[in-house]
């Protein structure tokens, strides 16, 4: 939308945890290369803490990324696992075969005869938990005694808890202080200070492309900071928002009341300036582009700077940042798209293509063409297509997760998107559920190797990259959604 007007190449405020901006400031480097030091060293268990919307995913993100080739990671991202289910979720995510109704004392060797022969061949296993502070005492004792594996000289399996402050209120629990004292290094992601908050805008404005001069003066970057309690995810809400109303006024600055019309639309807000400060926008609304993708489209294709008469976008039926990923599609994602990755579902090659208008996507298979002429939407499609897919594919098939919203109706809107950058008939989609919220989870591509999945991800377009793709197996996606509709 507002890209262009302030020569930038790609969004540079997203909430969704891109890599290519991580900000190294505020001691989140320094972190970084102690965790990478702790996971190669062998060090046991490590635990990140921080407030909701600190950094704490991206620094995780960023360590899958760092870390040597000779380190495996196994990511386990849902917190309200039972003790009895806690070592089977592990063992899927590690492509074990293990059956369903095996006993916890036969999961425990099968996963410790795995992390031996990994440890023979010289590699190492972490295991990523995030927002751990979510998981039952009797859980977070399990994982307690996978840390008991080891040999004479090292830990078979590093864990990496990463969780709210609240994860510090649970280890001070008595019937868990063991697990406490196994913990090795403990890191805390602080809030921005203002100046910090400054560095921050500035190298995320720069890494998105942009070469001019500073946009936000020290005061507008003091109340960025205040409002925004130096939490990473806030300021980037707040000033995307506060640029684009730049932008919907044709100016180059951020004036304060721009942001205060972005901070009056942010429900995390805390002690916004009073209404008399300065002009009012209207409750709950921000005065953006004419039908916002309308009016970037003609300030785009025409180059005028005039605008049609501005649209309010109602918070409160919008869906909470917390429970869906962004998916929004830029204007100037058009580059993107000249490019886009086509993947063949079903032999897995990939390949680069020009789309073009008149591109068609291959037949679909018999039953998913069948549900797509009773469905309404391509999002109940794509879930049919799911259903055949998980019946037919192997456990051991590997895959990548792109990403998870939960709101239907706003990912069936990005799924079109999607379209023109990944072969449609690839992309799958089932339910699944996050702190007991229903959640749609995006997957694409089937292949038959680890190997071949990660270099499929390498070859992800940006776009697509910075929603933090994971790879999954058919066999994990299974007890997930097996897990999801247990009574």
């Amino acid at each position: 939308m507002y890209y262009e007007h302030f020569g930038l190449t790609q969004p540079p405020f997203k909430i969704t945890p891109n890599t290519d901006f991580f900000f190294g400031g505020g001691n989140r480097g320094p972190i970084l290369e102690a965790l990478i030091y702790a996971i190669t060293q062998g060090e046991g268990i490590v635990k990140v803490t921080g407030e909701v919307g600190s950094g704490k995913t991206m620094l995780c993100s960023m360590l899958q990324t760092r870390l040597p080739a000779h380190v495996e990671t196994v990511y386990l991202a849902n917190p309200s696992v039972s003790p009895e289910e806690i070592l089977h979720a592990i063992a899927f995510e590690l492509q074990l075969d293990i059956p369903r109704d095996a006993s916890r004392l036969a999961v425990m060797h099968a996963i410790q005869e795995h992390l031996l022969k990994r440890h023979a061949e010289g590699k190492r296993v972490v295991l990523f938990v995030e927002e751990s502070q979510g998981m039952p005492i009797a859980t977070l004792e399990e994982i307690r005694l996978l840390s008991n594996l080891e040999t004479k000289s090292d830990k078979l399996l590093q864990i990496v808890l990463f969780g709210q402050p609240e994860l510090d209120d649970n280890l001070r629990e008595n019937s868990i202080r063991q697990l406490k004292e196994r913990i090795t290094h403990s890191f805390r992601l602080e809030p921005l200070t203002a100046a910090e908050t400054r560095e921050y805008l500035m190298f995320r404005l720069r890494a998105a492309g942009y070469r001019g001069p500073d946009l936000f003066t020290d005061g507008i970057v003091r109340e960025i900071a205040r409002v925004s309690g130096g939490l990473t995810r806030r300021i980037n809400l707040v000033t995307d928002k506060a640029l684009l109303a730049a932008f919907s006024e044709n100016t180059h600055s951020v004036r304060q009341k721009h942001l205060d019309a972005a901070v009056r639309d942010s429900e995390f807000a805390r002690n916004p300036r009073p209404a008399g400060a300065s002009p009012r926008w209207g409750r709950g609304a921000l005065l953006v582009i004419a039908g916002m993708v309308a009016g970037a489209a003609i300030f785009a294709l025409t180059g005028r700077r005039d605008a049609p008469a501005p649209v309010t976008v109602d918070a409160e039926h919008t869906a909470p940042a917390s429970t869906q990923s962004p998916v929004t599609t830029p204007a100037d994602n058009g580059e993107n798209q000249k490019n886009s990755l086509k993947s063949n579902t079903y032999n897995n090659t990939v390949t680069v293509t020009p789309v073009t208008a008149a591109a068609t996507p291959p037949a679909e298979p018999a039953a998913a063409t069948e549900a797509s002429s009773a469905a309404g939407s391509l999002l109940d499609i794509r879930l049919a297509a799911t259903s055949v897919w998980l019946d037919s594919a192997k456990p051991r098939t590997h895959t990548i997760q792109l990403m998870s919203s939960g709101d239907g109706q706003q990912l069936n809107n990005h799924l079109k998107f999607l379209s023109n950058i990944i072969e449609i008939n690839s992309l799958f989609v089932y339910r699944t559920a996050a702190k007991g919220a229903p959640v749609l989870n995006v997957v694409w591509g089937s292949f038959d190797s680890q190997s071949e999945a990660r270099e499929a991800m390498a070859k992800l377009p940006p776009s697509l990259k910075a929603y933090r793709p994971l790879l999954r197996t058919v066999q994990g996606i299974k007890a997930e959604v097996r897990s999801r509709n247990a009574p």
